[in-house]
């Protein structure tokens, strides 16, 4: 799936605390996007939430991965080491970039998820968890930019559905094929700079955006926003002290889409310092 860069149709979420009470309102743009607007009395700055324009493409990236293996530890789990191959894409360098986002002092990595968690960064091709024995686990990773922003491509990213026997064994299962979203931004605790400009990305398979087709509905902080478009969008305007992020793929009428990977939820912390 070739990223799309989003030149056109800016999606903008605004938040103001001028109503007596809170309402939703749901507009249609000429383009087809939904537009909402969210009223709170409570909020005394305005949340934005846009698109991320002219990421640094990385033609041919690719993420094999070149081996699932495992050993049974003590009576109850399993260790798993996973290794990746990676071609035209450098772990650890630095991305070019001119926003004012998160960037890991690190470089450029992998992200790995596994079952919808939050993701551990990989700066080498390898990372080894434990899981409980007779347990199915999806593993899904992909190229990351070093400000966190995923390579939306078919050849830059993995899914991988699997079980661990009860000998500790891993058993890999058919491929996936029901539409499915993984979280990957917002994540973790945000300080000084970097809680003005926070980047909300994720990965989509098997499915597609349109506004006329499936969406994502992403509820920052009990505001609900609705996303034709797959792409890394950037939220500012967030106060700080705690907040909690939820992505759900809905359809075209925005009813929730049913699977095993189709809405998660995250809370994320904005520090003064």
């Amino acid at each position: 799936m070739k990223k799309n860069i989003l030149k056109s149709a800016v999606a903008v979420l605004a938040i103001t605390g001028t109503l007596a009470s809170c309402q939703n309102t749901a507009t249609k743009t000429t383009t087809g996007q939904d537009s909402i607007v969210s009223h709170d009395t409570t909020a005394h700055t305005e949340i934005t939430v846009t698109p991320v324009a002219d990421s640094k493409a990385f033609p041919g990236a690719d993420l094999k991965v070149a081996s699932i293996t495992s050993e049974k530890v003590g009576t109850d789990s399993a260790k798993v080491m996973v290794k990746y191959t990676v071609s035209n894409f450098k772990l650890t360098e630095q991305t070019a970039h001119d926003h004012h986002m998160a960037n890991s002092h690190d470089g450029q990595h992998i992200h790995f998820i596994l079952d919808n968690k939050p993701y551990a960064a990989l700066y080498k091709p390898e990372h080894t968890v434990t899981v409980a024995l007779n347990s199915e686990h999806y593993l899904m990773s992909f190229l990351s930019r070093s400000y966190h922003e995923s390579i939306k491509t078919t050849e830059a990213s993995k899914l991988v559905k699997f079980k661990v026997d009860k000998d500790g064994k891993v058993v890999q299962d058919a491929a996936v094929t029901a539409p499915s979203l993984f979280y990957s931004r917002p994540k973790g605790e945000y300080k000084g700079e970097d809680t003005k400009v926070l980047l909300l990305d994720f990965f989509l398979v098997n499915t597609t955006l349109a506004a006329d087709g499936n969406k994502v509905l992403a509820d920052v902080n009990g505001k609900q926003f609705t996303l034709d478009k797959w792409g890394p969008y950037e939220i500012k305007g967030l106060p700080l002290g705690d907040a909690k992020i939820k992505l759900s793929l809905v359809d075209k009428d925005g009813n929730a889409i049913t699977g095993d990977n189709v809405s998660i939820e995250r809370d994320i912390k904005l520090l003064a310092q």
